[in-house]
Parts: C-alpha cells; sequence; structure tokens
C-alpha cells in the first residue's frame, strides 16, 4: 500500500474518534506544512523536519509536538510521551471532539512551525561513553587483541557490555558475566546481536 494510501486509511477507518482526528487533520492542513505519513501516523512536516503528528488511540486522540518541550504551552495541556525518556516530544490529548479547541491547536501548531522554520529544536543527547568496569579493564589490559576487538566496538556495544556486567549485584554474578562476554568480545559479537 502507498504512502498517501495509508495516510487515507488512517482517516477513514471507523473508529470512535473518526471525527476528532478529521477536525484535527482540517486544522493541520490550514497551515503551511506537507502532510506524510510515519510509523502508522499522520506527522506534518517543514522542510522535511518533523513538526507535529495526529494520533488516536483506545481512550484518546491527539495533537503530537515533536519539540513540545520547546514550546510556550500556555493553556499547560502538553503531556510528556514517556515520562523519563522522552525529551522533547509532548502530547495534547483529547477524550471527545467537544474537548477540541480548535483555536487553541491552531495557535499551538503554528508555534511548532514557527520554531521548526526558527531551527529552535532538541539536539539529540550526545551518547556518554562507556564506564569501563574494573574487572573488564584488567582484561582489557592483559590481552591486546580482546583490546583491540573491543575497541572496535560501537560505542553503544561497549556500553551494553559494560553495563552488563556492572548491573550485577553480587560479584559472583559479575564474574560469571565476565566470563560469558570474553569470548563474545573476540568473536567480534555483541551482547545484544542476536536480538537485532
Amino acid at each position: 500500500m502507498e504512502r498517501s494510501e495509508k495516510l487515507e486509511a488512517f482517516y477513514e477507518k471507523e473508529h470512535p474518534f473518526k471525527d476528532g482526528i478529521a477536525l484535527l487533520r482540517e486544522l493541520a492542513l490550514q497551515t503551511d506544512c506537507q502532510e506524510d505519513f510515519k510509523w502508522s501516523f499522520p506527522v506534518y512536516t517543514v522542510n522535511g523536519k518533523n513538526v507535529f503528528g495526529i494520533s488516536k488511540f483506545k481512550g484518546y486522540f491527539g495533537v503530537w509536538f515533536f519539540n513540545g518541550a520547546l514550546m510556550s504551552d500556555p493553556k499547560k495541556v502538553l503531556e510528556n510521551a514517556q515520562e523519563g525518556k522522552t525529551k522533547g516530544m509532548r502530547h495534547w490529548k483529547f477524550f471527545s471532539l467537544d474537548e477540541v479547541d480548535k483555536k487553541g491547536v491552531t495557535a499551538y501548531m503554528q508555534e511548532a512551525i514557527q520554531n521548526q522554520k526558527k531551527g529552535i529544536e532538541l539536539a539529540p543527547a550526545k551518547p556518554t561513553k562507556a564506564v569501563i568496569p574494573e574487572i573488564l579493564q584488567t582484561k582489557l589490559a592483559e590481552n591486546a587483541s580482546l583490546k583491540s576487538a573491543f575497541d572496535a566496538f560501537a560505542p553503544y556495544k561497549q556500553k551494553e557490555f559494560c553495563e552488563y556486567i556492572t548491573e550485577a549485584k553480587q560479584e559472583a554474578t559479575k564474574l560469571r558475566r565476565l566470563d560469558k562476554i570474553l569470548p563474545m568480545i573476540e568473536k567480534g559479537v555483541g551482547l545484544n546481536d542476536g536480538y537485532r
């Protein structure tokens, strides 16, 4: 199915909030955003950058703003998408068509668009460097080929190995985990490669 067909199917499918998402789409189409379809939801972009999307779930529907954390939010309606995980994304949820404040939603969409045009956006967090546990550091210092193999891993894979050891509470568990990962490191196999 083509992207445009998926987009139309999203809006046409029978759903308790069909009228609500249709109204949000009408407001979105009055902006100068491009309508797209990503991650199974309509997404509205400016110069190829994601600005906001329209969502529907079992119990609510709404607008999510990719850089909502940087918006002024005068109505205090924006919620963090996943507290503790999501940095920039914020949702404005509605539980019925009557709750949709057309003027307010339009103002929020326009603010998000203007912020994007001005380049106001959260930069992706730079990955933190892995803190190598002492027991792994000792093994790397003793074996140059092991160290070379470890250094060849991407930083996130190095971090996975390190966290795997440090998350163990008991010393015996840390040692067992070390014994498990050393052959993996030598073979160039990441800790979670089997899941990717």
